[in-house]
């Protein structure tokens, strides 16, 4: 049975509004549901699209929600642990619940984003709770063979593309410091753009041989830290030196920095960064897609950037 409708958890953030776009491109039905109703408002434009508010960890009103659904899209993460919202609770409990009211309500189908380097002996409590997520989404789609959940997960590496948080972030930082002392340089990433990544969701839906599968989405290239900030500073045109810190004051810096109001770095990320974030094979060649290299696109965005929107940035990471 083809899918028509499907609920997007995590659909006003910058992945989740590249898969809703590309879900109205493809005509299918989408409810995207918010704690806010302002923070889908960019959406509520869209064709086919309903942004709902619901809070997803309240069972009566997220089975409500998803009655009726063809498929579930979850993208809720986060990088920061703050308050009630800790790596387990999001990254793990909130799986569990989605899963389990997927099988009450009768919806086949969900589609699930975890990780690259997701294990449960991971150096990072943030992919520890990922690897836990995944394995409590497996616990519940197999418990019972007839109704079984359909469940297909993926493990993206750094995601870039305009709004992204990650070329941005070292771009601001690039702009107001003359010297960025960096942690971790030679961790290594291999960037993978977001319309790739929301093509690989969308492209997931009507291909039956992809449920029970988990996918690690990479772009084409591994590259350290330090060559991609070197990328930004220089497709900036700006002139900053680089110091890459050894792995003790690595520590300290990220220990230091999560004391500050908005949190670059904490010492999970150091531990995150412990463990290189790239594939050891192809984009999976079951989407068709050739992933696209990050110098097509982000000088697009990084070119355009402005001070104004330099700003946001930081107030959206501070969640203000």
């Amino acid at each position: 049975m083809k899918a028509k409708k499907i609920v997007v958890l995590g659909g006003s953030g910058f992945v989740g509004r590249h898969i809703v776009h590309q879900l109205c491109a493809h005509g299918y039905e989408v409810k995207v549901l918010t704690r806010r109703r302002e923070d889908a408002k960019h959406l509520t434009m869209l064709p086919n699209v309903l942004v709902e508010e619901c809070d997803v960890f309240f069972e009566s009103a997220f089975n409500r929600a998803i009655r009726g659904s063809d498929v579930v899209i979850n993208l809720i993460g986060i990088l920061h642990e703050s308050g009630r919202n800790t790596f387990d609770r999001i990254h793990a409990e909130l799986p569990r619940r989605v899963a389990q009211a997927c099988r009450a309500q009768g919806v086949p189908r969900l589609l699930h984003m975890s990780a690259l380097q997701a294990a449960p002996d991971a150096p990072s409590a943030y992919l520890r709770s990922k690897a836990a997520g995944e394995a409590a989404l497996r616990e519940v789609a197999q418990d019972g063979a007839k109704d079984a959940l359909q469940v297909t997960m993926f493990r993206p590496s750094v995601i870039f593309g305009r709004g992204d948080s990650f070329f941005n972030l070292f771009a601001a930082l690039a702009r107001l410091m003359p010297v960025l002392m960096l942690a971790k340089p030679q961790a290594r990433f291999q960037p993978v753009f977001v319309e790739d990544v929301a093509q690989a969701f969308v492209a997931s839906l009507d291909r039956v041989e992809t449920v029970g599968q988990a996918y690690p989405l990479c772009g084409p290239t591994v590259y350290t830290l330090r060559e991609l900030v070197r990328y930004v500073i220089d497709t900036l045109g700006l002139k900053r030196s680089i110091i890459g810190l050894n792995d003790r004051l690595s520590y300290l810096q990220a220990w230091a920095m999560e004391w500050l109001p908005i949190k670059l770095m904490t010492r999970d990320n150091y531990y995150s960064m412990q463990v290189d974030s790239v594939c050891d094979c192809a984009f999976p060649p079951v989407f068709g897609i050739r992933p696209t290299p990050m110098e097509a696109v982000v000088p697009t965005y990084l070119a355009a950037d402005t001070m104004r929107q330099t700003y946001m940035r930081f107030r959206s990471t501070a969640g203000r």
